[in-house]
């Protein structure tokens, strides 16, 4: 069961990602156990597990990155774009096998949908993307996998993990993940980070 302590409001050092991050994970966004949407109303991208196996020692928990889907199957008005997701079993449904769940939040420009939990929650929600090539670069490591007494209380642990990330990434060395591959004010290896995450076979 999740611990019942406040929640830090970011996670990673101010400075940048440390090792082992950024972790690159990649793979086409496939079909997944149908309850994001369905029995969350938090829409999710999937893609395969497989690249897991370059990373053994890497938690199941929550992460936040930056994620990149191939334009020539996805338009977007953001090449780039914050995201929250979980690698694991999730307790809650008690997965058997291990998935990368990918929650894709709006530009922080945009006002976030889960900014406060008065009222109804809502989370971001794009048109479906199946079959469309993902690149993820994982920047930080939000907390682990926990059960759940109620699906209101994942839920609102979810809207939580969002604004996390959300804060986490608008701090100067993690917003250079969401710039472009040219902006000459972020250091070079990140803009090297960014042309691999924006980079797909033509």
């Amino acid at each position: 069961m999740r611990p019942d302590t406040p929640r830090d409001p970011v996670t990673g050092p101010d400075s940048g990602p440390s090792s082992p991050y950024p972790i690159r994970l990649s793979g086409p966004v496939i079909k997944g156990f149908g309850r994001g949407s369905k029995e969350l109303g938090i829409p999710t991208a999937n893609i395969p597990a497989d690249e897991l196996a370059k990373y053994p020692d890497l938690s199941v928990g929550v992460y936040y990155g930056v994620v990149a889907l191939d334009p020539s199957r996805f338009a977007s008005q953001e090449p780039i774009l914050p995201a929250v997701l979980s690698i694991g079993y999730n307790p809650f449904y008690k997965n058997e096998t291990k998935s990368i769940e990918i929650h894709l939040m709006p530009p922080l420009s945009s006002p976030s949908p889960t900014a406060t939990a008065d009222g109804p929650v809502t989370f971001h929600k794009l048109p479906d993307f199946y079959g469309t090539p993902l690149n993820l670069l994982l920047l930080g490591y939000i907390r682990p996998e926990f059960d759940y007494v109620s699906l209101e209380a994942l839920v609102e642990d979810i809207r939580v993990d969002c604004e996390v990330a959300r804060r986490s990434l608008q701090r100067p060395a993690y917003a250079c993940y969401l710039a472009s591959k040219e902006d000459e004010t972020c250091p070079e290896d990140v803009r090297g980070q960014i042309r691999w995450l924006t980079r797909f076979e033509s």
